[in-house]
This record gives C-alpha cells, sequence and structure tokens, in this order.
C-alpha cells in the first residue's frame, strides 16, 4: 500500500488522543524549571531521573530524562486510551508494511503499557502505547540509574534493523 493510500484511508473510530514527545536532558532540575516556566504547570510525575508533563492544550505526553542517552529528542509517539485503538493503528502499520516491533507489557518510565515501535524514514523511533498502570522503577528492572545501560528502554530494541521506506 503507498503512503498516499494509507493518508487517503478513513480512520473511523479512529481517534489520537494525544501527543507523545520524550527528550533526554543533562540537566534534569534545570530542565524541569525550563519546561514548568514554558507549559506554566509542574510535572505530573517527577523522579530523581525523569519527568512527565500530562498537557491538555495542547494534549501532549511531554516526558524528560537523564539516563545516560545523548540529549535531545529521545523519541516521538502517540498514546492512546484503549487497546483497541492500539490494535487499531497497529493494524493501520501493517496495512502500509512498516515494520514494528511490538512490546505487550512494556515496563518502561515508571508506567507499564502495551506497545509498539516503528522508524520514520529518517529514523526517528515512534512509540505507540497503552497505558496500562504505573511501576515504582524506571524499566523493567530495578537496576540503579548509574548501572543501567544507556537507553534501556523507551527506544525500539532492534533499532538499526528497522526501516520504514
Amino acid at each position: 500500500m503507498r503512503a498516499e493510500e494509507v493518508l487517503a484511508t478513513p480512520q473511523e473510530g479512529i481517534r489520537m488522543k494525544r501527543f507523545h514527545v520524550h527528550v533526554s536532558v543533562d540537566d534534569l532540575a534545570g530542565s524541569i524549571r525550563f519546561y514548568t516556566s514554558i507549559f506554566g504547570v509542574g510535572p505530573a510525575v517527577e523522579k530523581s531521573d525523569y519527568a512527565k508533563w500530562m498537557l491538555e492544550d495542547p494534549r501532549i505526553n511531554f516526558a524528560i530524562s537523564n539516563r545516560g542517552g545523548k540529549a535531545g529528542v529521545n523519541h516521538l509517539g502517540l498514546q492512546v486510551d484503549s487497546a483497541d485503538e492500539l490494535a487499531a493503528l497497529r493494524a493501520q502499520v501493517a496495512r502500509a508494511d512498516i515494520a514494528a516491533d511490538d512490546e505487550p507489557a512494556a515496563q518502561c518510565c515508571y508506567a507499564v503499557s502495551d506497545k509498539y515501535w516503528i522508524e520514520d524514514p529518517q529514523g526517528v523511533a515512534w512509540e505507540t502505547f497503552h497505558t496500562l498502570g504505573d511501576i515504582p522503577v524506571f524499566g523493567n528492572d530495578a537496576t540503579p540509574r548509574a548501572e543501567a545501560a544507556p537507553a534501556a528502554c523507551c527506544t525500539p530494541k532492534d533499532a538499526a534493523t528497522k526501516c520504514c521506506a
């Protein structure tokens, strides 16, 4: 299926709920002050290595983390409100012949979510997810930040092999 056909297909019942941006930062405290000033509200979640704003205007899930990754945009994504919405978007990706990495019950960013990852033609990682609940640690184990490998979660597992062209 060509991109024009995917874009022209009516998306009845599919509504993008919340745009997601995750930025890796060098100075978490300074970044929290900066983004709190920009958004006019403090983070909904604030940890020693992570902060997240759940904004309504614009509807965005904006997260920052300081976990050893290169500073800058870590990934983009779409957060949906139901398993049905996630399945519909995943089917849309499959119809477009875009390689995807499915991660059911993934534990990342202090949450457990069903998700899948794709990469755009430029190599930017895109996460589409449905959050199922909160967890007390950043990733899928209790490894302290200093011991964790950079980008151990919140990136596609096989980023180098993904291709959307």
